[in-house]
């Protein structure tokens, strides 16, 4: 049977900046900072240089006669609307002199300069015609304790988080943001091989030899683990799966369509709708899942025409959830009963970045309620106000207010640039998320998207320099059962490859990133006064799984890999998969490791292995044996060590490292050498 569709029209906005080049990408909203809120009046200029105006007067006031005062939270927000105000008007001014120029130019026949002037001004209009915007700060590279576990490991085998890695899943040669090549096309991805990866996953998580008996244990676990004892799917229990559609705002719906207008938000990583269709086709042709069963969208959004061109010829009676309800979709419903109560009660979230209206609750969308389970599929993406995006902020979209900005308080970074509220130990609203018996508790397991994946929320996929990716596209799907230990998973990833070094944004790399997740894990690590308890009834939230990090970005190894403990287990199978990625036991013999990135430029990091204390020696040469630098000279206790080298004063090309370790009795020659060759592009 056909499901209701609300009568609305099919229509599309203009683009927000007529002409926009699919290229082209302006992210840098100070108060907005994310499209978690629709695009309205709040993405016109004008406000925005009312607010840059009074930043400016207000550092004015309190900063001259007191300069101190320029270290306060509110004057470091304030301080960076103000250089917004003056890059803009600076722009405006740079601006309106070259149309002068041109013009005068042109009159007296120099056509020359003329088109010189008039270039400079349609260039400057081009880059500053958004919002007064702060550039994208770099943070430096943060470190983390190695093989700390805490919390309570979750799952059939618990802390087991299946990494499932397949470069012949996505098309090396896709230029992301190319119109009508998107990264999200058929073009681009292999649907046979993320179907595999994805059977390979289930099962490597269950221990299950077939996709039938793996999604029996993952409803049989679930549904034992909230009481219902070991049941599998029930007919007439409804599924709904919780995509991440960020940029799907207002019209922008046809993306796939020449003849309609484009998202200036084309191409942006987001839930892949290949891996969708995989999920969709185990749930109905494996699990037997009736289709009037399965709810799909991000209600705050719509969802794309490509999206629905892919799903709704295979699945017609599947419920689409869009906003609005439009072109065939149905109309997300906000609840008038299901609410989230923050366990800040007031003291952290307000309407506004600092200030504003305290905000106690939020109410969900209808089909939390209605929907017996959840699989929410994140992309896992750094993010400029929270350091990282994966299941806990994809809820951000799940309330029913028009945007999420007044839960950026409860984040590292509530404006984006400052991390102002960076550390350990504060109110993060994503542990409420996690524990919310209508979301996370719902979750039947947890599937992350890492085959397009990015390092800031709003930009298109990037490639990965780091072992196994090689500057190629991550093309990995993760699975757990256990909500802590994935995000932890994803957070080392991205704190690994997003460094100053890729010359990429390096919001994983702000302090307190993962402090929701320590949270999450141990009620020992909530701040002073705060006892999380979404729903206020009085029965504060347990351990929902355990949290470390790896031992090194080599070997990729947690405490269950190496038999030290009950955090994490990363587990990688020996699957079908053509190109399955086999991790290597640390620490049994004297390894010289594959520098991160390859090629690089102008930094890459060097890792080595020592299974004793060694006379170790580590040098960089060029092709015609030139010595470029010496890392290591000296003597060195065992373990994993990792060597920063920095070849901006070297010229492009192939340079070799050499690792020497010498004296070792065990050895005819008392020496170990391992050279290893690096690729330096400038």
């Amino acid at each position: 049977m056909r499901r209701a569709t609300a009568a609305y029209p099919r229509y599309h906005n203009p683009p927000l900046f007529p002409g926009e080049l699919a290229s082209v990408h302006i992210h840098l909203h100070p108060t907005i900072g994310t499209p978690h809120k629709r695009p309205t009046q709040d993405h016109r200029p004008y406000p925005a240089l009312l607010l840059g105006l009074a930043a400016l007067i207000w550092i004015i006031v309190r900063v001259v006669p007191k300069p101190t005062r320029a270290a306060y939270p509110c004057m470091r927000v304030a301080m960076t609307l103000a250089a917004g105000l003056v890059a803009q008007v600076s722009a405006i001014a740079v601006s309106l002199f070259s149309f002068h120029k041109a013009r005068e130019s042109f009159r007296a026949s120099r056509y020359g300069a003329s088109a010189i002037f008039f270039a400079t001004a349609l260039t400057v209009t081009t880059l500053f015609r958004g919002d007064i915007q702060p550039a994208r700060a770099t943070f430096a590279t943060s470190s983390h304790p190695a093989n700390q576990p805490m919390g309570v490991a979750k799952g059939i085998f618990p802390g087991r988080v299946v990494w499932i890695h397949d470069s012949a899943a996505t098309n090396e040669n896709c230029v992301p943001g190319r119109y009508d090549h998107g990264w999200f096309l058929n073009e681009n991805n292999n649907q046979t091989v993320i179907e595999r990866m994805l059977s390979d996953g289930i099962r490597a998580l269950t221990g299950q030899t077939s996709d039938t008996a793996a999604w029996h244990a993952i409803f049989a676990y679930h549904n034992t683990s909230r009481g219902k004892g070991e049941a599998g799917y029930q007919a007439g229990e409804g599924i709904f799966i919780k995509i991440n559609a960020t940029s799907s705002w207002s019209g922008n719906i046809n993306t796939s369509d020449l003849s309609k207008v484009k998202n200036q938000y084309y191409g942006i990583s987001e839930t892949s709708p290949q891996l969708v269709l995989a999920v969709l086709r185990q749930l109905v042709d494996t699990a037997g899942v009736p289709q009037s069963d399965i709810w799909i969208g991000d209600p705050m959004r719509h969802i794309y025409k490509h999206c629905y061109d892919l799903w709704d010829p295979e699945f017609p009676n599947v419920h689409y959830l869009d906003h609005d309800g439009w072109s065939q979709r149905e109309k997300a419903i906000p609840s008038q009963t299901a609410v989230i109560r923050y366990s800040d009660r007031g003291s952290v979230l307000r309407t506004g970045i600092g200030s504003g209206d305290t905000v106690r609750q939020d109410y969900l969308y209808t089909v939390f309620e209605q929907t017996e389970y959840l699989i929410n599929i994140p992309t896992l993406k750094g993010h400029k106000h929270a350091g990282m995006t994966a299941f806990a902020k994809n809820h951000f979209g799940s309330q029913t207010r028009d945007g999420a900005s007044h839960l950026h308080n409860g984040l590292v970074d509530p404006l984006g640039g400052n991390a102002w509220r960076q550390g350990y130990g504060l109110y993060r609203v994503q542990v409420d998320l996690m524990g919310h018996e209508l979301l996370g508790r719902k979750n039947l397991f947890y599937l992350m998207d890492g085959l397009w994946t990015s390092d800031y929320e709003i930009d298109d996929p990037d490639k990965w320099m780091m072992t196994p990716f090689d500057n190629d596209w991550m093309s990995s799907i993760f699975v757990s059962l256990d909500p802590v230990a994935i995000e932890s998973v994803g957070f080392d990833f991205l704190r690994t490859e997003f460094t100053a070094a890729r010359g990429l944004a390096t919001y994983p790399q702000m302090g307190g990133v993962d402090d929701y997740l320590h949270q999450a894990a141990d009620s020992t690590a909530w701040p002073t006064g705060i006892i999380y308890d979404p729903e206020e009834d009085g029965v504060p939230i347990s351990s929902l799984g355990t949290h470390e990090h790896w031992n090194n970005p080599l070997d990729k190894q947690y405490t269950r890999n190496l038999g030290t403990g009950n955090g994490i287990e990363l587990y990688v199978p020996g699957s079908a998969t053509e190109v399955a990625h086999h991790v290597a036991p640390a620490g049994q013999s004297f390894r010289l490791l594959p520098n991160y990135p390859n090629p690089f430029n102008p930094k890459t990091v060097i890792g080595y292995q020592l299974p004793a204390a060694s006379d170790v020696k580590l040098v960089v040469y060029d092709l015609s044996g030139r010595e470029a630098a010496v890392l290591v000279n000296g003597y060195q206790a065992p373990g994993y060590h990792a060597v920063s080298f920095d070849g901006s004063g070297l010229a492009s090309g192939m340079y070799i490292c050499r690792l020497t370790v010498r004296n070792i009795s065990a050895r005819p020659d008392g020496n170990f050498v391992q050279t290893q060759r690096m690729l330096l592009l400038k």
